[in-house]
């Protein structure tokens, strides 16, 4: 039988509490890492497979996988209050935004898309305030609607230069990254209770059925035209992106306080916009560095100015396994 969850309440200046927030640090730092590297994987994938088939493809495995680490961690049903909640987070980070940024990738360069990502800390908190009900300052939105004016400038001029498919990826890039924002905010309201590997794992697991029967239809007839980096950016996205980057982070944010490690967000696009060049030989507009520099200032501001106390940790013991 596995144990109910157990609070630890260190001093906020002992050596645990210290331990605790370090190891919040590097779980966060290694989140974010990987998730960096999903728009690259994903560009990789949908060159010789569907977007609509790497979204269902990466999800179901994902989900399968996660089968197997919860039957091994023995972990208990959730609460059937939190059905709704994991439901959502299904949606918006199995679903939506893997979706969404597979087709966004059809029609633009994953160094441009990734400019988007500057907008997650801002989709997040406005997600805070309606489902987790926090309240930020006057000065936290000042930054945070300065940076989105920005990226929002920067895709208007972008349109109105390269045409209508790149009006398609831009709007296709700001539905993601609302709804991930969703996401991200309800998976945090019930990781605090839940954790945050158990979350990210139902919520998977409440999509395989709607995923493997999608995945038999939508499979390719036949894997002749289908390159090593496809089923690479493919392998990558299901295992990496779609669980294991999230159980880093989610237990980031647990360890480490959600305001703190959750400013790793700001630094993303840059490894990102690395991998793209590294991996894809794709040149970075000056641009787009530009206004994401820009951008980044806005929500780091934005932060600074909304960050509230973070309660002390609340550890589960399931959480000492990998």
């Amino acid at each position: 039988m596995t144990s109910s969850p157990v609070s630890l309440t260190p001093g906020p200046d002992s050596a645990a509490a210290r331990s605790h927030r370090l190891g919040g640090w590097l779980d966060g730092i290694l989140g974010m890492l990987i998730f960096s590297a999903s728009l690259p994987a994903t560009r990789l994938a949908v060159r010789d497979l569907d977007p609509v088939f790497v979204t269902v493809a990466r999800a179901a495995f994902a989900g399968l996988l996660a089968v197997g680490l919860l039957s091994l961690r023995r972990s208990p049903w959730p609460p059937r209050r939190d059905l709704v909640g994991l439901l959502i987070v299904s949606g918006g980070v199995v679903l939506g935004f893997p979706l969404l940024t597979a087709l966004a990738l059809r029609h633009a360069m994953s160094s441009h898309a990734t400019v988007f990502l500057g907008l997650l800390p801002l989709s997040t908190a406005l997600f805070a305030v309606v489902r987790v009900g926090e309240r930020p300052p006057l000065l936290f939105w000042v930054f945070a609607l300065a940076g989105a004016g920005l990226t929002a400038g920067y895709a208007l001029m972008r349109s109105a230069t390269a045409g209508g498919e790149a009006l398609t990826s831009d709007m296709l890039m700001l539905a993601a990254i609302l709804v991930c924002g969703l996401g991200y905010a309800e998976g945090g309201r019930l990781s605090r209770h839940l954790g945050g590997l158990e979350v990210i794992a139902w919520a998977l697991i409440l999509a395989l059925p709607v995923m493997l029967p999608l995945v038999w239809l939508l499979r390719p007839h036949t894997l002749a035209g289908v390159g090593w980096p496809s089923l690479a950016g493919l392998a990558y996205v299901s295992v990496f992106s779609m669980l294991v980057g999230f159980i880093f982070w989610y237990r980031g944010l647990a360890h480490g306080g959600v305001a703190a490690v959750g400013q790793l967000q700001l630094i993303q696009p840059f490894f990102a916009l690395v991998l793209a060049a590294l991996l894809l030989g794709e040149s970075v507009e000056l641009n787009a560095v530009l206004i994401l520099v820009a951008v980044v200032a806005c929500v780091a501001g934005a932060r600074h100015f909304g960050v509230r106390p973070v309660p002390k940790p609340i550890l589960h013991p399931q959480e000492s396994l990998p």
